[in-house]
C-alpha cells in the first residue's frame, strides 16, 4: 500500500519542553483529565500520552484566531462535562437496510456489540472495534492511527489523548466491497453534561473499493431539552491507497443542546478517488474540519456538503484540499439553508502549489437564507502558485423568490407548501448524490418535516 505516513504527526513527549508542559488553559485541562481517566497499555498509551502533553500546552481557540473568528466557543466553556459511564443495551435508531448486517454501533463513545452486526461481510475486509482486533491487526492499525496531518489541532489531540477504542474499517488490496458499511455513533444525553470522543480509522489498500456511512445521532434520556447537553468530539482518519475508491457519507444529527466538533482527515495516494457527502442538521453548535491531503498524482476528490439549520443554531464547515502533485481533480459543492436566527459558516481552501501542475479544481458555495435575521459567512478560497491549472470558485447568497412562490400558488399550491417545495429542491441537489437510497429518503423526509424552515 503506497501511503506515506508522517512520522511526526503527534509530537513525541520527550521533545516537549518543561515550559510547554505547564497547563495553559484550566478548562481544557479539566476536559483532558476527564477523558484520560481510563488508562490503556503499550503503544496506545504512549500515543495518548504524547497527545496529552501537546494538549497541556494548548488552548481552546477564540474568535481572535482567523480560523475561528465566526465561531465563539465561550458557551462550550461554560459547561462542565463528564464522561458517561452508563451502558445502554437497547436503543432505537435508524437501521439502514443496505447495512442491516454490516454496522458498528458506539454509544457515548463506547462500543456496543449487542447493537452491532457484522455477519454480512465478505472476505478481505475487517470491520471491528480496535479492542476486538488481533495483535497482528492492531500492529497494522498502529501505523495509521493518529498519523494524519493536522493531528496537533487541539480538539484532534484531545480526542487522541482519550482513545480507549475506535471503529476500524480495513479493506485489503484489490478487494471490492459491495456491502455498505454503517458506523453509528449514538449520544444518549442525561441529566448531567457528558463528553464522548468517537474515533474512526478507515484504510483502503491499493485497488480496493468501499462505501461507508458515518452517522452521529442522539437519543434523549434527560427529563427536558435543557438537561440534554453533551459534547461530541469526533475524529475520522481515512487512508486511500493507490487506485483505491472510497465513497464516504457523513451525517450529523445531534441533539438540540449538543456541541459537535468533528475532524475528517483524508490522505489520497496516486490514482485514488474519494467522495464525501457531508450532511449537517443538528447540534446547538457544530464545527466540521474536512481536510484532504494529496500524496500522489492524478487523484480525484469530490466533496458535497449540505447544512440545514434554524433557531439559534451555529454550524461551521472548514475544508482544506492540499494538492501537491500534478493532474489532480477536485470538485466541491457546499450548500447552506439557514432559517430563523441561525448562523452558518463556510470556509473552503484549495491549495495548489507549483508542483501541482495541470490541476482542475472547482469550488462553489450556494446559500439560501429563509429569514431577515439568518446569517451566512462564506469564504471560498483558492491559493494558486502553479501556472498551468484550471481553477474556479464562487459563492452565492439568495432568498426564496417571491415570483417563484407566486407561480406555485397560481397552480393551486398554498404558500407554505410552495416554500417547502423550493427548499426541498435546493437541498435535493446534494442529498440525491448520496449513493444509499434509504438514507436519501430519510434525509429528504427530515428536511421536509422541519417546520422551523417554513412559515408554520
Amino acid at each position: 500500500m503506497s501511503i506515506q505516513v508522517s512520522p511526526s504527526a503527534i509530537p513525541n513527549s520527550n521533545v516537549v519542553s518543561l515550559a510547554s508542559m505547564l497547563d495553559r488553559d484550566d478548562y481544557l485541562t479539566g476536559l483532558l483529565n476527564q477523558v484520560t481517566a481510563t488508562k490503556t497499555e503499550g503503544w496506545l498509551q504512549e500515543l495518548r500520552q504524547s497527545a496529552a502533553n501537546w494538549v497541556r500546552h494548548s488552548i481552546i481557540p477564540t474568535t481572535r484566531e482567523e480560523e475561528w473568528r465566526f465561531t465563539d466557543l465561550s458557551s462550550l466553556r461554560k459547561v462542565q462535562f463528564n464522561v458517561e459511564t452508563r451502558k445502554f443495551a437497547s436503543l432505537q435508531f435508524d437501521i439502514l437496510p443496505e447495512a442491516a448486517n454490516s454496522r458498528l454501533v458506539f454509544v457515548n463513545g463506547v462500543f456496543a456489540p449487542e447493537l452491532s452486526a457484522v455477519s454480512d461481510l465478505p472476505s478481505g475486509i475487517v470491520v471491528s472495534n480496535l479492542a476486538g482486533l488481533s495483535a497482528v491487526e492492531q500492529e497494522g492499525v498502529r501505523q495509521y492511527l493518529a498519523q494524519a496531518e493536522g493531528a496537533q489541532e487541539v480538539f484532534t489531540a484531545l480526542n487522541t489523548a482519550g482513545i480507549t477504542d475506535a471503529a476500524v474499517v480495513w479493506v485489503k488490496k484489490n478487494v471490492v466491497v459491495e456491502t455498505l458499511i454503517h458506523l453509528v455513533f449514538v449520544a444518549v444525553a442525561g441529566e448531567t453534561a457528558t463528553i464522548s470522543q468517537p474515533r474512526c480509522l478507515v484504510v483502503a489498500e491499493s485497488g480496493s473499493q468501499v462505501r461507508l456511512v458515518e452517522e452521529y445521532t442522539n437519543r434523549q434520556a434527560a427529563k427536558s431539552a435543557e438537561d440534554g447537553v453533551y459534547f461530541t468530539n469526533a475524529v475520522t482518519e481515512i487512508w486511500v491507497g493507490d487506485n483505491a475508491q472510497v465513497s464516504h457519507t457523513r451525517v450529523e444529527r445531534e441533539g438540540a443542546e449538543a456541541f459537535h466538533i468533528g475532524k475528517t482527515a483524508i490522505a489520497q495516494a496516486r490514482d485514488s478517488r474519494y467522495t464525501c457527502h457531508a450532511i449537517t442538521l443538528g447540534a446547538k453548535l457544530s464545527r466540521h474540519n474536512l481536510e484532504v491531503l494529496q500524496t500522489g498524482e492524478q487523484t480525484e476528490t469530490t466533496l458535497n456538503g449540505l447544512t440545514v439549520i434554524s433557531g439559534k443554531q451555529l454550524s461551521d464547515t472548514h475544508s482544506a484540499i492540499a494538492l501537491n502533485y500534478p493532474h489532480g481533480t477536485t470538485d466541491q459543492l457546499h450548500k447552506c439553508i439557514v432559517g430563523d436566527r441561525a448562523h452558518a459558516v463556510f470556509n473552503g481552501k484549495v491549495l495548489v502549489p507549483k508542483p501541482a501542475q495541470l490541476t482542475n479544481a472547482a469550488q462553489l458555495n450556494r446559500n439560501l437564507l429563509l429569514s431577515s435575521k439568518a446569517r451566512i459567512d462564506t469564504k471560498p478560497q483558492l491559493e494558486i502558485t502553479a501556472d498551468n491549472v484550471k481553477c474556479a470558485h464562487g459563492a452565492t447568497v439568495s432568498q426564496l423568490e417571491d415570483d417563484e412562490i407566486f407561480y406555485l400558488q397560481s397552480r393551486g399550491i398554498d404558500e407554505n407548501d410552495a416554500r417547502k417545495l423550493l427548499i426541498n429542491a435546493f437541498a435535493a441537489e446534494v442529498i440525491n448524490k448520496i449513493p444509499v437510497s434509504s438514507l436519501r429518503e430519510i434525509l429528504l423526509n427530515t428536511v421536509n418535516n422541519l417546520k422551523s424552515l417554513t412559515n408554520e
